[in-house]
């Protein structure tokens, strides 16, 4: 495999393209939601941006409860190596 061929994603400047135009797309959805008429069967869904903001919140729960949830469950590094030792299920 040759390492002197540089991908796109490898420069700098093409990773920094890229999250503006996540921003501009993303800034472009949020206004498309003054655009169309919304039919929701509560009041607060037809707020300006309110699936937005809420997606926004509830990645940022799933985030930081899995943070959470990771210093609950996890083990120790050695785990499998002190557990296979004399340990046998055949």
């Amino acid at each position: 495999m040759n390492d002197d061929n540089d991908r796109w994603l490898d420069r700098p400047r093409n990773v920094t393209r890229l999250v503006y135009g996540l921003y501009a797309l993303c800034a472009a959805l949020l206004l498309a939601d003054l655009i169309y008429e919304k039919h929701g069967h509560f009041a607060f869904e037809h707020w300006f941006g309110f699936f937005a903001f809420f997606g926004f919140g509830a990645y940022v729960f799933i985030v930081l409860s899995a943070k959470g949830l990771r210093r609950l469950i996890k083990r120790p590094e050695d785990y499998y190596e002190r557990r296979g030792k004399g340990d046998s299920d055949d």
